[in-house]
């Protein structure tokens, strides 16, 4: 069993950075678990295909246009992941997409059966090394969450 947990963003765009600085925090934790693989995929890219066919399980923490306030994060799993996916085709700074990501497993037959996504909504996505101060309060609530997704894919002590 191997988790693979993979941070996506942009770290000089302000909030679009939110899924790195959470991947981070997260890695720090648990980075001694052979068990878990953690990836900075940046603004994505279609190297992220052999990793994602090479794990059992995969969270994916990003900021997402949610239509909430900012800060608002927001848990996906399963077949959950795969419509917010397939609903939410938006403009983005990543030059390959999640769902294209998605396609390419598909088509090798490795979709990760125990998959999630968690979303944060940004407020500001432009240029600025740290989240704005609603994104960066969210930050403990999305790694509780990525915990407890954690906890509920593989073993995991503290």
């Amino acid at each position: 069993m191997k988790l693979l947990v993979l941070g996506i963003g942009n770290t000089l765009l302000a909030d679009e950075g939110v899924g790195i600085f959470a991947m981070q925090e997260l890695q720090a934790r648990y980075g001694d678990r052979e068990d878990l693989e953690f990836i900075d995929g940046g603004t994505l890219s279609f190297t992220l295909a052999v990793p994602i066919s090479e794990c059992t399980a995969l969270l994916v923490i990003d900021a997402a246009e949610l239509g909430a306030p900012p800060g608002t994060v927001r848990c996906f799993e399963g077949d959950e992941m795969d419509r917010f996916l397939g609903e939410n085709l938006k403009s983005s700074v990543h030059e390959v997409g999640l769902l294209d990501l998605r396609a390419i497993s598909l088509l090798t037959g490795v979709w990760p059966e125990q998959r999630a996504l968690i979303g944060i909504q940004p407020e500001f996505v432009g240029w600025g090394e740290h989240p704005t101060p609603a994104v960066a309060a969210a930050l403990p609530e999305v790694c509780g969450a990525a915990t407890s997704i954690i906890a509920r894919f593989i073993s995991v002590k503290d």
